[in-house]
């Protein structure tokens, strides 16, 4: 296992994601108890030492599960990672709650490390509202000790993230993003790494498969142009090592959901093979084609000031975009839920107006329709 230093510590450069836990049945609150506490003992027996769970994976019960697997090994052999749920806004209110029942159900005294759960849209306003005290109330337990290291999760846009950021960097020790060779410039992943980078944080990886994506979900054209670049690579590992080659990334957190995925994972972070210029330049054109089956929308905004109906038409053909690339997900339906209802897809009148103007000729009516059917 390859080492990452961060701060006095030495984290495995892979971590163990408790988002995607082996399950019964196909049910995604029942977690598989006996086969995950067998993949921990063997995150354990091969070098990782980074666990990364929240309140509401598997319907609330990775905690739990996580909190009793851990409770095997001394509690200084390894780093607990848990987060606060942003992403319901029900919950502002609850931090204390929270915490606490989070401490009792992993079966800890302390987090070593801790997050503010996906910023995005549809929360940001609440997370900086100091009435709800999520903010005092997370450094005050960093004072104590009961959080070692305070950081943030982010699904939202970069101008989301500064705002976020111009208000709590001083207390944000890490941020963690959804980063990928093919999210690199198609949700900006790039720019939120340089927005990191100017406020000094670490980057923390989720997604680095893209659920799959990237993996056993990968067309095989795309699978056979990766094995061009690296004979001896599988297609799932050209996208680790393409994170490898990026030095702003500390822990890259794979939600391994069975015993093969882990040991080909944890075999691939056995050797540090960061991906060279030649080789970052073709992995680039690989995801650029990739790309190029989606709505080729530029954000020039000519649109928006010819619909009648003023929709933010290029923010909606870009959630339209990561709806079809992803074949569905949470981040889409997330970000619209956070626009007034009057600015949806469903409110486009199809009158065409934007069509006119659009440079690239784009089909906008057809697209925003297709949206608002739940075309995938």
């Amino acid at each position: 296992m390859i080492y990452r230093e961060f701060k006095d510590k030495k984290l495995s450069a892979l971590g163990m994601g408790c988002m995607r836990l082996p399950v019964i049945d196909g049910d995604d609150a029942k977690i598989d108890v006996e086969q995950t506490e067998q993949m921990v003992a063997y995150a354990m027996e091969h070098g990782i030492n980074y666990y990364d769970t929240a309140w509401g994976y598997h319907g609330g019960n990775s905690e739990t599960v996580m909190g009793d697997a851990l409770a095997k090994y001394p509690r200084e052999s390894f780093y607990m990672a848990t987060k606060f749920p942003g992403y319901d806004l029900n919950n502002m209110d609850k931090v204390e709650e929270i915490f606490e029942e989070q401490l009792k159900k992993m079966k800890t005294d302390y987090f070593d490390f801790y997050l503010m759960h996906n910023v995005c849209e549809l929360n940001i306003d609440e997370y900086l509202n100091e009435d709800h005290g999520i903010y005092a109330y997370l450094m005050k337990q960093k004072e104590n000790g009961r959080i070692r290291h305070l950081g943030f999760s982010a699904h939202g846009s970069i101008e989301v993230m500064t705002r976020f950021l111009e208000k709590y960097a001083e207390g944000m020790e890490f941020c963690q993003i959804q980063l990928n060779y093919v999210d690199w410039t198609f949700q900006d992943a790039k720019g939120k790494v340089e927005l990191c980078r100017k406020y000094g944080l670490p980057i923390w990886v989720m997604e680095p498969l893209r659920g799959g994506m990237l993996a056993d979900k990968l067309p095989e054209e795309y699978a056979a142009k990766l094995k061009e670049i690296r004979a001896d690579e599988a297609p799932h590992a050209m996208a680790f090592r393409f994170l490898q080659s990026l030095d702003d990334v500390v822990m890259t957190l794979s939600g391994m959901s069975n015993f093969d995925q882990m040991k080909e994972n944890i075999a691939i972070y056995e050797t540090d093979r960061p991906l060279d210029e030649a080789e970052m330049e073709k992995l680039t054109a690989v995801a650029a084609d990739m790309l190029d089956k989606i709505v080729p929308c530029t954000a020039c905004s000519y649109c928006v000031s010819h619909c009648p109906q003023e929709l933010p038409i290029p923010h909606l053909i870009g959630l339209y975009n990561e709806n079809k690339f992803t074949g569905g997900g949470f981040i889409a339906p997330m970000a619209l839920a956070a626009l007034p209802k009057e600015k949806r897809p469903k409110n486009c009148i199809g009158c065409r107006s934007c069509e006119a103007v659009c440079p690239q000729q784009i089909k906008i009516s057809e697209v925003l329709a297709d949206f608002a059917a739940g075309g995938k």
